[in-house]
């Protein structure tokens, strides 16, 4: 159950939008914080009213009602006032009033080299601006927190300094400060350290805020919690500048399963591979497949090895029930595999084959020679499901069309223009029919044509979408004498599949994937003739 005794605190808006190739549109920062919420995350830092036009629209908006949350409270980042300036006369602290935000994120220099180098100013001077701006908020009715900027430095140049920046905040009103490796430059065990001896030293609560220069900000995050920080800051999916944040994703995942704390709203961990996936698609970024807890592989198994493990008991290569966390537990089919992989994956595409030992063994071997020819099944379960189909079924297999053949060709015209011209011979419910179509390329001509001649006897394939098509150059020859490698996302508008084709040409190891994208099709909706 959420409370206020810890504060799970989300930056993905403000600090998450520095990552280089990041650029939110005020919709985008609605739709995330919506997301965020969704998570179950406590506050959720929007940025900078006054300094950033679109984050002045977003709070009005916000304000306006466009943004109804449950679980999160929206925040407002922004600077102390400038050295030599009344407070009330600030223009970027009046705009922080003005967002409308209850609760106000100040960043402060904690480190005495900044103090005097890039503020330009006294120590004494710069705790005013702390003291006064947190005092003249409060007074408004705002909460505030306070990042301590470059905190862990400044404390190797001068452990005491951190301190009394905590403590005038305290005095003035602040409810949280949080210590920012801003750098990050950080390793667990020295912030364990110096948060164990803040705390001893200062009356504040303390949060924290790291870095990944290290690779070390989850790390160092539950290192800080456990010397006793209840304020935890990250952004989804590690975005930020340079290397990232902590990824809030990894945080939560470390915190609920590992550190046993109650930190989110009952059902919001299961939330977390959706919301991590839904972010990465308004954000234009891939999303990391290999992410901790979130990433589609996060509980991928590939040797044959952890696969007869896994069918005796999952939790002996699991370190967690990826369902905790809204993911699923994946058996790849590979060179690798032994039997204990093909019967799991067989189960899990629904096509158990576990009664047939003799079926495994065919597929085992099948897939070993396929591999070393240069195919593919790991990121193809429809071609490795038509597979096992065949080899469950053998000479029996029921095939919705037959191909005679297939022709393409490629017309490059006088004035430069490219015509790509297919023909299919095929046999579909007893009926052989011949189509022709044009394409902008080789590929997306035959996969008009072929679906041209199925659609007379199945009318739904007019659905199937090829959305992605993916070619590689494999290992061995050189250049053009290569074998390529296609793999081919079709969709239904429902559902999507991947299937693969190998080849020494080009066009022919895209009809494979091709043929296995309309039959996968076929085979998993109930398209009569």
């Amino acid at each position: 159950m959420q409370t206020d005794d810890f504060h799970v605190f989300d930056t993905t808006l403000r600090d998450g939008a520095q990552r280089e190739g990041i650029t939110y549109s005020v919709a985008d920062k609605l739709a995330v914080a919506r997301l965020l919420d969704q998570l179950g995350v406590g506050f959720i830092e929007g940025g900078w009213p006054g300094a950033m036009p679109k984050d002045t629209e977003f709070f009005a908006r916000a304000a306006d009602g466009e943004l109804a949350l449950k679980n999160a409270v929206l925040v407002a980042f922004g600077a102390t006032r400038k050295a030599g300036v009344r407070v009330e006369d600030d223009p970027q602290v009046r705009a922080l009033l003005d967002s409308r935000a209850s609760v106000v994120t100040l960043v402060a220099k904690s480190d005495v080299l900044h103090v005097e180098r890039a503020l330009r100013t006294t120590v004494e001077e710069n705790l005013a601006m702390v003291r006064d701006t947190v005092a003249f908020l409060r007074a408004e009715g705002r909460r505030v927190f306070l990042d301590c900027e470059h905190f862990f430095d400044g404390y190797k140049h001068d452990p005491d300094y951190g301190v009394r920046v905590l403590d005038a905040a305290a005095e003035a009103g602040a409810d949280v400060g949080v210590l920012c490796d801003t750098n990050g430059g950080m390793l667990p065990m020295g912030v364990h350290d110096i948060v164990t001896d803040v705390r001893r030293r200062a009356g504040i609560r303390l949060g924290i805020h790291t870095q990944d220069d290290t690779g070390c900000a989850v790390a160092n995050t539950l290192a800080a919690v456990d010397a006793g920080a209840t304020h935890a800051q990250g952004t989804a999916n590690g975005y930020g500048e340079r290397a990232g944040n902590a990824n809030i994703f990894s945080v939560l995942g470390g915190l609920v399963t590992k550190m046993g704390m109650d930190v989110l709203p009952d059902g919001c961990l299961g939330e977390m591979q959706r919301v991590s996936h839904a972010i990465a698609e308004i954000a234009n970024l891939a999303q990391d497949t290999h992410a901790p807890y979130v990433g589609a592989s996060a509980f991928a198994h590939k040797a044959g090895l952890h696969a007869s493990a896994i069918k005796v008991s999952p939790e002996l290569y699991n370190h967690l029930d990826p369902e905790l966390v809204g993911n699923d537990q994946r058996i790849l089919v590979t060179e690798m595999a032994g039997r204990a992989s093909v019967e799991l994956k067989s189960r899990e595409l629904g096509v158990d084959v576990t009664a047939r030992p003799d079926v495994v063994s065919k597929v085992v071997d099948r897939v070993k020679e396929r591999e070393s020819d240069g195919w593919s099944y790991e990121a193809a379960d429809a071609s490795f499901e038509l597979l096992l189909r065949d080899e469950l079924d053998g000479d029996d297999a029921a095939q919705p069309f037959t191909v005679e053949s297939y022709r393409v060709i490629v017309d490059r015209r006088e004035d430069g223009a490219m015509v790509s011209e297919a023909t299919v011979k095929v046999v579909a419910a007893g009926e052989r029919v011949i189509s022709t179509d044009e394409g902008n390329g080789p590929v997306n001509a035959l996969d008009r044509a072929l679906r041209k001649a199925l659609e007379r006897v199945y009318p739904r394939l007019a659905d199937l979408e090829l959305t992605d098509y993916k070619v590689r150059i494999m290992p061995g020859k050189h250049g053009t004498d290569a074998v390529t490698r296609v793999l081919i996302e079709t969709s239904d508008g429902q559902r999507e599949w991947t299937t693969v084709g190998v080849h020494g040409n080009v066009i022919e190891a895209s009809w494979l994937a091709l043929h296995d994208a309309v039959r996968y099709g076929l085979l998993r909706e109930p398209l009569r003739p």
